[in-house]
């Protein structure tokens, strides 16, 4: 099925293939493929998703809107689609800093997931529901909390969502002050390769680093953060922007490095 093939290259991080093709499968008359409302829906729903990992959240944010609403008439299993997408939602939401609307969205996502349980799958669902939901509490420098449920959630997490979540607990350690232990953790973050998390290890390396005085090596960390930042993701990705604020920040005070 076209869908399928363009599912894995999703999660391969082929985003712009992706969403090329699952925009060109959700535009084609209904006759193609056997194209139908279902496809249409999925279609747009991984065209979106692709956007939001690549980095044009904000760009989507209005499509994500229209599609939610147009799926709330969905039921029984089909509201699992509804909730994924409502899920790529709160993940903009974090990218703009709009911490305790995104609590509040995943807070429903969890609650509304549970409902769901005893007719669908929604354990994938749920564990991005609290990646997103500790990421916004980490935001609001809730960080035990968002320690709590990065470590309670991870050893049942995979892939991207196991990639964010360390991620997570990594964010709440520095921010906590731990450094040695945010540090230790960035290690156990080599064996990730998530092209959406690109970055983010180094970020949390080099803010572990300085917070160590170790100013040289976070200088140099932050770099190749921001490096890889701008060679995987989109230029409008919120990250780039937090990798370059973090660098300018290390650089002006240690001007001599």
């Amino acid at each position: 099925m076209v869908y399928d093939r363009l599912r894995d290259l999703f999660a391969a991080g082929e985003y712009e293939k992706a969403e090329a093709g699952a925009r060109a499968l959700a535009a084609a008359p209904s006759h193609v493929w056997d194209r139908g409302p279902v496809v249409e829906w999925l279609a747009k729903s991984l065209a979106t998703a692709a956007a939001v990992a690549h980095g044009r959240g904000a760009e989507v944010l209005a499509e994500l809107d229209a599609l939610i609403a147009d799926l709330e008439r969905t039921t029984g299993a089909g509201r699992a689609l509804v909730l994924t997408v409502r899920g790529n939602r709160v993940a903009v939401l974090v990218g703009q800093g709009r911490y305790t609307e995104a609590e509040a969205e995943a807070s429903d996502i969890l609650r509304a997931s549970a409902r769901l349980a005893h007719l669908t799958e929604v354990w994938r669902i749920e564990l991005s529901a609290l990646a997103n939901l500790a990421d916004a509490l980490c935001g609001q420098g809730r960080y035990e909390e968002a320690s709590a449920i990065a470590r309670g959630n991870l050893p049942r997490a995979e892939g991207r969502t196991a990639a964010a979540l360390h991620c997570v607990l990594v964010r709440s350690l520095n921010g906590h002050g731990r450094h040695e232990e945010a540090l230790a953790e960035t290690r156990r973050l080599m064996s990730y390769r998530v092209r959406a998390e690109s970055g983010a290890l180094g970020i949390a390396t080099a803010t572990a680093l300085h917070g160590l005085g170790r100013r040289s090596e976070a200088e140099g960390a932050a770099r190749q953060a921001l490096a890889a930042c701008e060679q995987f993701l989109h230029p409008a990705h919120p990250r780039i922007e937090e990798a370059r604020t973090l660098l300018c920040r290390i650089t002006a005070e240690h001007p001599l490095a």
